[in-house]
């Protein structure tokens, strides 16, 4: 018998989970959106994807619509995700959750436990396949000292005058511009404005990036007991002073000002100005960016594993790379749900992934099979450091 598998969002990463999805003969996808062109431009996609036109902000609609269903990826704008999300616990469906919410996750735990729900959030590339690759070395390591996460989607041609080009809702990339970044430093919880710290790193491939603080590391500071954990975003240099000067002077304000007699929110405008600028049409080229550093104590032996990513657009099947690499993440997620392969109840953290290896083997396996491929390095530390 098929599952049938509902998604919620069909936008640059909806669309190709549920293309991804569809491959399967024993999945049943639909595609669920407010946006008709969205569900139009999926449909000439594959006419086996079913598609549904909805407002999903109305809850009970949305609980309404996922009744028939089996199994619900949760691909909407952070704004919406952490409702979203409690409404599909509520409604007893397995979900995979990619939303950019602020809201803990942890909030809906007991919920989720008490309808025997298993949720997985913030399951995209990262965090989530970044996180899943943490808890798993974590698990290897008698002890975690170090962790480090350098991620970024760019445009493989910088254009003038942002040089980027968003992967998913702009509201959800101007959230990492404003969201308080937390990391643990010797051991203790810190917080710091986003876009801090700036640095510069070299990847091989691509040149010279800037690195600054955000908000990525997400669940890992209360899951994973390490002194030392930071994530930080790559851009194209002189990305951070751009941005500062937007977010300074105001543009990303969600308090409304009057304008002409009308009341408007600074950041609805500035997302409305920059997704003309920031979208990634159809024959953009993109690329992901990813090393993750996690290093610790096994056996008496200080060693350092190193997960290196560099995916790029895939020119096939005209699938971007913030696509393929975020929502193969998610589908894979879900494909170990259907199967019985991840059971555990309540809300997970991808790390909780992570610490069981036959899941880290079905993610790896699954991405490399569509292209996506997380080069592993081991090496001995000294440890007079």
């Amino acid at each position: 018998m098929k599952k049938k598998i509902t998604v919620l969002g069909s936008g640059l990463v909806g669309a190709p989970m549920c293309v991804d999805l569809a491959k399967e003969s024993h999945f049943e996808v639909t595609a669920v959106d407010i946006n008709r062109d969205s569900l139009k431009k999926l449909e000439k996609e594959n006419s086996l994807i079913k598609t549904i036109q909805e407002d999903l902000s109305e809850t009970e609609k949305l609980k309404e619509l996922i009744k028939p269903c089996d199994l619900v990826i949760s691909a909407v704008p952070g704004y919406m995700g952490f409702q979203t999300l409690k409404s599909v616990i509520e409604a007893k469906k397995n979900v995979v959750d990619i939303a950019f919410f602020s809201e803990d996750p942890f909030l809906l735990d007991i919920l989720a436990k008490r309808n025997e729900v298993t949720a997985v959030v913030d399951c995209g590339v990262a965090p989530g396949m970044s996180s899943i690759l943490v808890g798993h070395v974590h698990q290897l390591l008698d002890e975690t000292h170090n962790v480090l996460i350098y991620v970024g989607g760019l445009p493989e041609v910088r254009e003038w005058p942002y040089e980027f080009k968003a992967g998913f809702s702009p509201i959800d990339v101007i959230e990492e511009y404003i969201r308080p970044a937390c990391f643990i430093e010797n051991g203790r919880l810190v917080v710091k404005p986003a876009l801090s710290e700036p640095e510069l790193i070299h990847f091989p491939g691509i040149g010279t990036l800037e690195a600054f603080n955000t908000d990525g590391l997400r669940t890992l500071v209360k899951t994973i007991a390490a002194p030392n954990m930071k994530e930080k975003t790559l851009r194209y240099p002189g990305h951070i002073e751009k941005i500062v000067l937007l977010r300074e002077t105001g543009f990303f304000d969600k308090k409304k000002i009057t304008v002409n007699g009308a009341k408007i929110r600074p950041i609805d405008l500035t997302a409305r100005l920059l997704f003309s600028k920031w979208k990634l049409n159809g024959n953009d080229r993109d690329m992901t960016a990813m090393m993750l550093i996690v290093e610790g104590k096994k056996a008496e032996k200080r060693l350092r594993y190193t997960y290196e990513l560099m995916d790029r657009h895939d020119p096939s099947t005209n699938t971007h790379s913030m696509a393929r690499t975020t929502g193969y993440t998610a589908t894979l997620v879900l494909r170990m749900i259907a199967q019985g392969l991840y059971k555990r109840k309540g809300v997970s953290a991808p790390e909780f992934i992570g610490s069981e290896p036959e899941c880290v083997k079905f993610m790896l396996e699954g991405l490399r099979e569509r292209g996506v491929i997380y080069k592993e390095s081991i090496e001995i530390v000294n440890d007079e450091r």
